[in-house]
């Protein structure tokens, strides 16, 4: 060892080491189990019929009128417990989501909902990615779509190829 490599700072990403690969496989099935994406929902949503699935908005009733997923059910994390079985079919699963990555509102919402026996998931990226990525939404005066964000979706096509 030189006198340059034992000084050196310890890689950041290697500090703690991989997990072995089939831990790392049950980790991502897992989270792919409890996290769908805007543009696979949009997808599924778009693809005419029934999705298999309903959304639910979980944000404030200001929030929602600002903006939401079109056919998104709207219902405020608060008001689960005692709406969600008047709203909600316990035999579909859900996707949740509230604003964005920065607030775990969707992520509040589907815990309620798990708690009260929905097969859930939480929608990644929340509002601001369904708008960011160009996709249709609702405000209280009517429909809106903003042209697509390049840092956040392909603007040459509808698959980023992940």
């Amino acid at each position: 060892m030189t006198a340059t490599t034992a000084h050196r700072a310890p890689n950041p990403v290697l500090r703690v080491p991989p997990a072995a690969p089939a831990e790392a496989a049950a980790h991502f099935r897992a989270s792919l189990a409890l996290h769908a994406d805007v543009s696979d929902v949009a997808a599924a949503l778009s693809a005419g019929g029934d999705p298999g699935f309903v959304v639910v908005d979980s944000r404030s009733t200001e929030s929602w009128d600002q903006g939401h997923v079109p056919g998104a059910v709207h219902l405020p994390t608060a008001l689960i417990p005692g709406q969600a079985p008047a709203l909600l079919d316990p035999a579909v699963p859900v996707v949740t989501y509230c604003w964005g990555p920065g607030c775990d509102g969707a992520a509040r919402a589907a815990l309620a909902l798990a708690e009260l026996g929905y097969a859930v998931k939480e929608m990644l990226g929340g509002f601001e990615y369904w708008v960011r990525e160009g996709f249709a939404y609702e405000t209280w005066q009517g429909g809106e779509r903003r042209n697509p964000d390049p840092l956040t979706a392909p603007v040459a096509g509808d698959d980023c190829g992940c």
